[in-house]
């Protein structure tokens, strides 16, 4: 991906069966792009992936869709299938962990 790209999330939708995030793509040298990566919602309540960390992996596969094209992309619509979510899972998952280390069990 060139240097001269900025890419900003500008927000995201909830649809009947997906979330849809949305990107704006930059280059100095062109108009701005409008990019969507969608979210089964399916993947949210099987605890596949957090609702904030869904902005983070979905930039990830947006960079990755630019990288492999050359910034230019042929689509605009990419979807976040179960495979990628399984890799930003086990390749965020050090993050997870609360910096205060587990929360105690509490009895009565």
């Amino acid at each position: 991906m060139s240097k001269e790209i900025l890419m900003q999330f500008v927000g995201f939708q909830s649809k009947p069966t997906a979330r849809e995030y949305t990107f704006m793509v930059r280059e100095s040298a062109s108009e701005p792009r409008e990019f969507t990566i969608t979210i089964a919602l399916e993947a949210f309540s099987a605890h596949r992936i957090r609702f904030q960390d869904a902005p983070d992996a979905c930039a990830l596969k947006l960079r990755r869709e630019l990288a492999t094209s050359g910034n230019n992309p042929p689509e605009s619509l990419f979807h976040i299938s179960d495979a990628e979510l399984a890799d930003y899972r086990s390749s965020h998952s050090s993050q997870r962990r609360s910096m205060f280390g587990r929360r105690p069990t509490e009895s009565y």
